[in-house]
């Protein structure tokens, strides 16, 4: 393995694009035979790979995570441990990108993500995933970042739905502290934290793309969540990225998922 994220070192899923008919679907085959998980090799690859898979890791156990049941088990335990480390170590991977003990860790949690042990005992639609593969099949947006844009935009309108996960999801995860909060504030603050996993705003252009969710009323008219604010956990970010202008990006409204272009 050359880079960590999708987990399919510990799987047997893959997924596929048929671009003639703009199609992108999961699909089930073989387990490998052995795999190689040297983060060394991780070295090879840009850091906006780097980073595009630690947020498809994190996206993996949040969408797990999120599954029902919400009441408190084990395999959600484990997967707030397996998101802690993540979001822990991307951090100290960027403040040392040569260091391999990040990158180790990063392996492993990734590995943990996909090898079904969060999976014991949940149900979930990958609802985030499944809305990206769509964004993908038409669009090269990269697939971590693609998350990142989404998870946000998703997880505010499903937040009520599950109050006290989100709430937990803020505090155990994220360390948002509760006292002189309610439910709903906390559950509020685990949403928007999704924003922010504490990656450097330094690396704002590295990760920057123009892909993003524009939150409306179903008139075209909403604020558009940029990738790399969402990723970076930037307040600003620069309005011209070279070479985006005019890329597709993916409307959400209240209605059905759309697609417009930013100009």
């Amino acid at each position: 393995m050359t880079i960590f994220g999708t987990g399919a070192e510990m799987n047997n899923g893959a997924v596929i694009t048929n671009e003639a008919t703009k199609q992108k679907n999961g699909m089930m085959g073989s387990f490998h035979s052995f795999a190689v998980l040297d983060p060394a090799y991780t070295l090879s690859a840009p850091m906006r790979q780097a980073l595009s898979g630690a947020f498809d890791m994190l996206s993996h156990s949040m969408e797990t995570y999120f599954g029902a049941p919400h009441d408190n088990n084990l395999s959600d335990l484990i997967a707030e441990a397996n998101m802690r480390c993540i979001i822990d170590n991307t951090r100290k991977m960027i403040a040392a990108s040569e260091d391999l003990d990040p990158r180790g860790e990063l392996f492993w949690a990734s590995a943990m993500a996909e090898n079904g042990i969060l999976k014991i005992g949940k149900a979930t639609a990958f609802q985030a995933h499944m809305i990206e593969h769509q964004l993908g099949a038409y669009t090269d947006c990269n697939h971590g970042f693609g998350l990142a844009v989404i998870h946000p935009t998703m997880y505010r309108h499903m937040m009520g739905g599950a109050p006290e996960k989100f709430a937990r999801f803020a505090t155990e995860v994220w360390g948002v502290e509760a006292e002189g909060k309610t439910v709903d504030e906390l559950a509020a603050a685990g949403a928007r934290r999704v924003r922010a996993p504490a990656l450097s705003p330094s690396h704002a252009r590295e990760a920057g793309l123009a892909q993003g969710l524009v939150e409306h009323d179903g008139n075209g008219v909403g604020e558009v969540e940029r990738a790399d604010a969402v990723v970076l956990g930037v307040d600003e970010v620069a309005a011209d990225v070279p070479g985006e202008k005019g890329r597709v990006v993916a409307s959400l409204s209240r209605r059905a998922p759309t697609s417009r272009v930013l100009e």
